[in-house]
């Protein structure tokens, strides 16, 4: 083996080291791809299941203050009440907490940091990232991306 050819599996090899392990998990609800693109619009699609992120600002979600649930867009799962959101100033809907058992969370190493991804635990649909740097009294700032949530009131 030549020496660049090492360097580079064992380039490789430290990123996927870094990474952590790959997890497969299985989910409740679980469609192909065909399924999941005709179930959702493409902004859905893009967030849930791609892992994008919608502009900041672009969601109406940012000034519903009625009292209500705000469920995963992708399957109808209940992931946070209406007491639990806060205007945090970022742009997308922040919430102190989950509803429990409701989400998962992953390392999310992308953007040359890490970060927690916070995902729907019944379709495994990505609905934005969590933080340290919330209000009491949990102290978390679950940043979500209005595009994978619904609003009902209550």
């Amino acid at each position: 083996m030549q020496r660049r050819q090492f360097l580079i599996s064992m380039t490789s090899l430290a990123a996927l080291t870094a990474a952590g392990p790959i997890r497969a998990e299985s989910f409740e609800v679980t469609l192909t791809d065909a399924e999941w693109r005709a179930r959702l619009t493409p902004a859905q699609y893009a967030v849930l299941r791609q892992e994008n992120t919608e502009r900041a600002g672009s969601s109406p979600l940012n000034t519903e203050h009625r009292a209500g649930l705000f469920s995963c867009a992708g399957c109808a799962l209940p992931v946070y009440r209406s007491e639990d959101k806060f205007e945090s100033g970022t742009g997308w809907p922040s919430f102190t907490q989950p509803i429990k058992g409701a989400v998962g969370t992953k390392p999310d190493n992308t953007l040359f940091t890490t970060r927690t991804e916070v995902h729907c635990r019944r379709c495994g649909g990505h609905l934005g990232h969590v933080f340290n740097d919330g209000p009491q009294p949990t102290g978390k700032r679950y940043c979500m991306n209005g595009v994978a949530l619904t609003f009902a009131a209550a």
